[in-house]
């Protein structure tokens, strides 16, 4: 019976913002083949998004997107915000799929996203103020890597990093440490692939780690393979709020999953790809921005009060 409320739960935890998609390629000011995957923060009584934008090339660059009340009425940058360097080795083909955290000892916004090396996908680290002028940091783990964001602060004097890295073939969540956000170490597996769940073919860090009052919120995507083609969907999972590479608890069945048309319809079907969440403390409402099929933008709601009780009823992670 236990699990059969907690699986009704999850089911009715997120509805879809009736608007969606709330941004695609029609949208932009200049010419784009795609629009998808943004990190998101709430700034100055609004919402920002940075989107990851595909050119006709198929090369990924960044774009800022501003709206008061995070739905509607998006004013778009008139040009790229953060480009790749494509001369060089590490972004060579590309930037893609931000996150982004306010690292609170620095007063200043972290941005990691991926960036297309020689080598393959490494993670990247950009600090920024204002989203106008940007110090990129590098490469900070080798390839093959993605997914990853920073906490936003530290835990026993160093920073903490969930990540993406592909070991053996295997694609499970790592969370690594540092002293400095250069050198990184400590690595160890926080979230394995489970094989025959719908998360079991490999999983990656979906948007920033949540903070709430039971520890560190964190979803997560999950894929599963078909003979068809490769679903996309969200999980979460609850962290120790003092040492995140912890794990309390984590959800067995999916909370988000492509249903819609605009969700199963588009350059990549049957995607859902959670990389931005912001949290409204006075709707108590939160607001997870994802890609759908991999060429627009969409946003799912869900009550806090019922994601904090989902996730306490969700079992304690083996």
């Amino acid at each position: 019976m236990a699990n059969f409320k907690r699986e009704q739960l999850a089911m009715s935890l997120f509805r879809r913002y009736e608007g969606n998609p709330i941004l695609e390629a029609k949208d932009w000011p200049y010419p784009v083949n795609s629009v998808f995957n943004p990190a998101a923060i709430k700034l100055n009584g609004g919402t920002l998004l940075l989107s990851r934008v595909e050119d006709m090339r198929g090369f990924s660059h960044l774009t800022l997107c501003k709206s008061k009340d995070g739905l509607t009425n998006w004013q778009i940058d008139e040009s790229p915000t953060l480009e790749a360097d494509h001369d060089s080795r590490e972004e060579r083909w590309g930037l893609e799929d931000p996150r982004i955290i306010w690292l609170e000892e620095q007063g200043q916004f972290g941005i990691t996203y991926v960036s297309f090396s020689e080598g393959g996908p490494v993670v990247s680290l950009a600090i920024t103020k204002n989203f106008k002028t940007f110090a990129r940091m590098g490469g900070m783990l080798p390839p093959e890597d993605k997914d990853a964001c920073l906490f936003p602060r530290r835990f026993n004097g160093r920073f903490a990093m969930i990540h993406r890295p592909v070991v053996r073939g295997e694609a499970h969540m790592w969370i690594s440490l540092s002293p400095d956000l250069k050198h990184w170490g400590d690595h160890r597996v926080l979230l394995r692939t489970r094989h025959a769940y719908w998360d079991g073919l490999r999983m990656g860090l979906a948007c920033q780690p949540i903070e709430i009052p039971e520890g560190w919120l964190i979803f997560y995507h999950g894929v599963r393979g078909t003979t068809a083609s490769q679903i996309y969907r969200i999980g979460v999972a609850l962290l120790d709020k003092d040492q995140p590479w912890k794990v309390l608890r984590r959800s067995q069945e999916w909370v988000l999953g492509p249903r819609a048309d605009y969700e199963r319809v588009g350059d990549v079907s049957d995607v859902v790809f959670v990389t931005g969440a912001t949290v409204h403390e006075d709707i108590n409402k939160l607001y997870l921005y994802y890609g759908a099929a991999d060429d627009k933008i969409a946003v799912a709601i869900a009550d806090m009060n019922a994601v904090r009780e989902y996730i306490m009823m969700c079992p304690e992670d083996d």
